[in-house]
């Protein structure tokens, strides 16, 4: 299976979540009302930490799998049986735990209508409940990823969220929305998809091989797994402080205004994140040169990809946000939003190497890197905030995902990126975004968005690779047989 094709699955397979879950959220609203919508979205929010229970070892199992892809069944199944053993236990104790915590919390802390307050204290044990489940999941979309099966893993994952949106809303509709109700339909939508990863792990994997976990393997799991936990923990707090700093210095609306423009220049990663979620398999299985090679090449891919959709998000940023939050809202964030596409630009070159060092069972050297960032970014982020405000912010963040490139880059060995082509690129996406602020025409706009967009379209078919190449002129053929059809 090639990995284009499987970036493509990955693509499918992530826009068309954010798709739903921009289209369901109205409808919640509506019929649950906002509080009990907001109780939904904190105690996912809090299920989401709580994930830390699985200790990286969803990782961990993709990437030991994917490296004994040539070696005989029973060690494969090994790592199955005993990833899955030690998850199952960490599931259950992150259960027991979340219990008292999610009563203290929502009995006490958060501020909860008193009407509502006993179904959210009735709703505590399905919470619980969510942690071993989400653990499980982890694992075995794991150990599938790990054999290459992201076409299965997709279908499922797509199905499951369809589940996980809908079910709920329809329960409310035919039962009303008492929440304990509520959140058993969204557990049920999940426990189906969690059976159906089940029986394809069975199929894939243990079918005829013995359940025997093997000691030894907890070890290296774990220390895998405790990196990627690690990561997981340090990366959200260097993505998250921004708006918590704006929210103390500058206040709520501010904050709920940069909100809006930084999720969308978020979103834009599940590109690069397809193209390297698809790799990790090949690379666990790779070493010096042929490591580079693919790396290299990826850097190339995303650049080439990614460089004329920014272009593009930071030409028609101004117009979508005043359609969609109003004109007040776009002046305020529009130039913002710019810096942060930009941003992402270069982290979306930063997935590649980063993809690489936890495909090589490096995922310590991640680590390492964002634990370094962190005590200069803070202090740098607070001055940049109190003295620039929302600029100062979106630029630290920025100028912080660029020396996060750097740096992984760096410690993942040698990889020839292009990089005369990514600084140019780079000035481009500068240029237009500056561009953007002079008081000239909407015609002149226009001109010069155009003469950068074929720049980087050019550029970026010069450094393509072969493969993405034939890919591109395979799509223009479509195209021109499909014109040429329809006249």
């Amino acid at each position: 299976m090639s990995v284009s094709r499987n970036s493509a699955y990955n693509l499918v397979g992530a826009a068309l979540p954010i798709v739903l879950a921009l289209a369901t959220v109205p409808v919640y609203l509506n019929l649950v009302g906002p509080d009990r919508y907001g109780v939904l979205a904190i105690a996912w929010l809090l299920l989401g930490y709580f994930g830390l229970f699985d200790l990286g070892l969803g990782r961990a199992t993709s990437q030991r799998i994917a490296a004994l892809r040539d070696a005989p069944a029973s060690e494969r199944a090994a790592t199955f049986w005993t990833a899955l053993s030690v998850n199952v236990v960490m599931g259950a104790v992150g259960a027991l735990l979340f219990w008292p915590v999610s009563y203290y919390l929502f009995g006490n802390f958060f501020r909860v209508d008193e009407a509502l307050r006993p179904e959210v204290i009735a709703a505590a044990p399905l919470l619980a409940l969510a942690v071993p489940i989400a653990t499980t999941t982890g694992v075995l979309t794991g150990a599938l990823q790990g054999r290459e099966r992201f076409l299965e893993v997709n279908v499922i994952s797509v199905l499951s969220t369809t589940l996980f949106q809908l079910l709920p809303l329809a329960v409310a509709w035919l039962y009303g929305p008492y929440l304990p109700v509520v959140l058993l339909s969204a557990l049920g939508a999940r426990v189906l998809a969690l059976g159906v990863l089940w029986l394809r792990c069975q199929t894939d994997l243990v079918r005829g091989q013995p359940v025997r976990p093997d000691r030894k393997l907890i070890r290296p799991l774990l220390s895998y797994g405790g990196w990627v936990m690690l990561t997981s923990m340090i990366g959200p707090l260097l993505v998250v402080s921004d708006r918590f700093l704006i929210g103390a210095i500058l206040g709520a609306v501010v904050v709920g205004h940069y909100a809006v423009v930084f999720q969308l220049a978020e979103r834009i990663t599940v590109v690069p994140q397809a193209l390297t979620n698809a790799m990790f398999p090949r690379l666990a299985t790779m070493t010096g040169e042929d490591a580079t090679r693919m790396t290299s090449a990826a850097v190339a891919a995303v650049l080439c990809i990614m460089t004329p959709i920014m272009m593009v998000g930071i030409f028609i940023l101004d117009p979508f946000l005043s359609l969609w939050v109003g004109a007040d809202i776009a002046q305020e964030v529009g130039f913002v939003g710019k810096i942060l596409l930009i941003g992402y630009w270069v982290n979306s070159l930063a997935l590649v190497p980063y993809a690489r060092l936890q495909a090589t069972g490096h995922p310590d050297r991640v680590t390492k890197v964002l634990m370094a960032e962190l005590p200069v970014y803070l202090p740098v982020l607070y001055y940049a905030v109190t003295t620039f405000g929302l600029i100062g912010a979106a630029t630290t963040f920025s100028l912080r995902l660029a020396v996060d490139h750097v740096l992984l880059s760096l410690v993942a060995g040698r990889i020839a990126a292009p990089w005369a082509t990514l600084g140019c690129a780079a000035l481009l996406l500068c240029g237009l975004a500056i561009s953007e602020l002079a008081t000239i025409s909407l015609a002149a706009n226009l001109a010069i968005g155009a003469v950068m967009a074929l720049v980087a379209a050019g550029v970026g078919l010069m450094i393509a690779p072969d493969q993405l190449r034939q890919m591109i002129s395979r799509v223009f053929a479509w195209a021109r047989q499909s014109i040429a059809s329809a006249r």
